[in-house]
């Protein structure tokens, strides 16, 4: 059985998903987001980030991680924030011990959706569907953030059928 901790990194809101895999069964553990101020001074922010994703590892103990990774935006200062955040998320979870995974966001649409380009409420839907829950996970960076770890699941499991089929 392995428990995957999927995040959506941002310096506003970085949000984290605790998924448990066992074969092919998905099961939702825990998620939510950790939010920061704008008035903050960038390292107390940055501090948040770590302290409270590494809160959230000491908790659920996940076997595997995976981070959403920078896209590329028109806005610089956004992306290099977003940047910073994935780096002490990424920190964060190093006493994990195994391979980093790192998915874009329109590879993460496509593992859930079936379609890299769905939008937020799609995404939601996938994600509480195919975790079983009753509603839609709020807020959405928590819903990306299952969505990575779903992702991963899936990416994990077509790495082993490749390896099983190549030998």
């Amino acid at each position: 059985m392995l428990v995957i901790l999927g995040i959506d990194p941002g310096l506003s809101n970085t949000g984290w998903g605790i998924v448990e895999q066992a074969g092919s069964a998905l099961r939702c553990l825990a998620y939510g987001c950790i939010d920061t101020s704008s008035d903050a001074p960038l390292s107390k922010r940055l501090s948040t980030i770590h302290d409270e994703l590494q809160e959230v590892v000491a908790r659920y103990q996940p076997t595997e991680c995976a981070v959403e990774s920078v896209y590329f935006s028109t806005n610089v200062k956004t992306a290099f924030s977003t940047g910073q955040a994935r780096g002490v998320a990424i920190l964060a979870t190093a006493g994990i011990g195994t391979a980093l995974g790192e998915y874009g966001p329109g590879e993460i649409k496509m593992a859930v959706t079936g379609n890299g380009s769905a939008d937020k409420h799609q995404v939601q839907y996938m994600v509480r569907t195919i975790l079983g829950l009753r509603l839609d996970p709020e807020p959405e960076h928590a819903a990306d953030a299952l969505a990575v770890a779903i992702c991963h699941a899936h990416s994990r499991g077509a790495r082993m059928l490749h390896r099983r089929a190549t030998g």
